[in-house]
């Protein structure tokens, strides 16, 4: 199924809340929307959902009209970052809870019950209750009865950003691979650029109501378009071109030309290659351990730069380094 969104806006009162929104999903495609808090990525996910109107713009799916199809009536799974989970019934019951509503026999439900709990690695916890459970095998629950009713479409709001660390890591492990298992069409919202360049196909983008790039994971991160994508998706050094002509003229290729916009060079901290010198145009200002590298604030003709080094970095606060960069390693971003 092949979700089409087109010019999409949608305000509340004077806020502008999205405006303009264009965004494909193909089938089997994982999708996240990525950008900061009240940039409209979870106004879009509950529009698609059913759960907000909207006021301009298409929204159809498989070539069906969904603008007055109530969210009951579309088939979408949902999945919120609150699990949501029934306390008084077990894991078993929460996951089949959906499929009983539907009058679903029995056999049939208890079979599919027990497929996906073997998915999602619950089959030892079928008679617990919810607050029997952690919260990642509480998530696990949440997310088994989202599929237990075949969606046409999973839309996932920040499933993970209520676990620690170590948890979020291995579930969102499991749900790329559980999606790519069943192949269903996926839309997940984050915060966190870590989970968008892990698990998505199709990383989109937004900010103050608008998509500034959608692309692969690959693409935005190392072709980014713009300065927030540039700045927003990893660490960039955003340099002013006569400082990026500095580095040398290979850096990001010819200056593109485009009437009445200065672009900067985007340059990842990790494209930096520092050697200590004494004679070197680059003052170290901070040296911060990250476990398998060290990352470097320098001074360097008046401007701040971070370079990423292997661990065994010889360079402390103080030192003088000189700094290269290789050919094409840079890109040019809109300001």
């Amino acid at each position: 199924m092949h979700l089409k969104i087109r010019n999409l806006s949608k305000s509340f009162g004077q806020f502008r809340a999205l405006s303009g929104v264009d965004l494909d999903v193909g089938p089997q495609e994982f999708v996240c929307l990525l950008g900061p808090s009240g940039c409209g990525k979870t106004t879009l996910l509950r529009i698609v959902a059913g759960l907000e109107p909207f006021d301009e713009g298409t929204l159809e799916l498989g070539g069906r009209d969904l603008t007055r199809v109530g969210a009951q009536h579309r088939g979408f799974g949902i999945v919120f970052q609150s699990y949501s989970l029934f306390p008084h019934m077990t894991v078993a019951q929460n996951i089949g809870y959906g499929l009983r509503i539907r009058k679903a026999p029995g056999a049939a439900v208890a079979a599919k019950v027990a497929q996906l709990m073997e998915i999602v690695h619950l089959e030892a916890f079928a008679d617990r209750y919810p607050w029997q459970l952690s919260g990642g095998q509480q998530q696990r629950v949440a997310i088994a009865r989202a599929l237990a009713v075949d969606p046409a479409l999973l839309l996932l709001d920040e499933p993970l950003s209520a676990l620690d660390a170590r948890v979020r890591v291995e579930l969102r492990t499991e749900i790329r691979e559980v999606q790519r298992r069943l192949g269903i069409p996926t839309i997940m919202v984050t915060h966190d650029q870590e989970e968008a360049l892990t698990m998505a196909d199709k990383v989109v983008c937004m900010n103050a109501g608008t998509i500034e790039q959608i692309g692969s994971p690959q693409d935005v991160y190392a072709r980014p378009r713009t300065r927030f994508v540039a700045d927003f998706v990893g660490t960039s050094n955003l340099l002013e071109a006569a400082a990026a002509q500095a580095l040398g003229p290979d850096v990001a290729g010819p200056l593109p030309v485009q009437k009445g916009t200065d672009h900067l060079l985007a340059l990842r901290p990790e494209d930096i290659t520092l050697t200590r010198a004494e004679d070197g145009e680059a003052a170290v200002v901070r040296v911060t351990y990250l476990g398998n590298s060290k990352r470097v604030a320098l001074d360097w003709r008046g401007i701040r730069i971070l370079a990423d080094g292997h661990r065994g970095l010889d360079l402390e606060p103080g030192d003088r380094a000189s700094l290269s960069v290789a050919p094409g390693a840079g890109v040019w971003v809109l300001p």
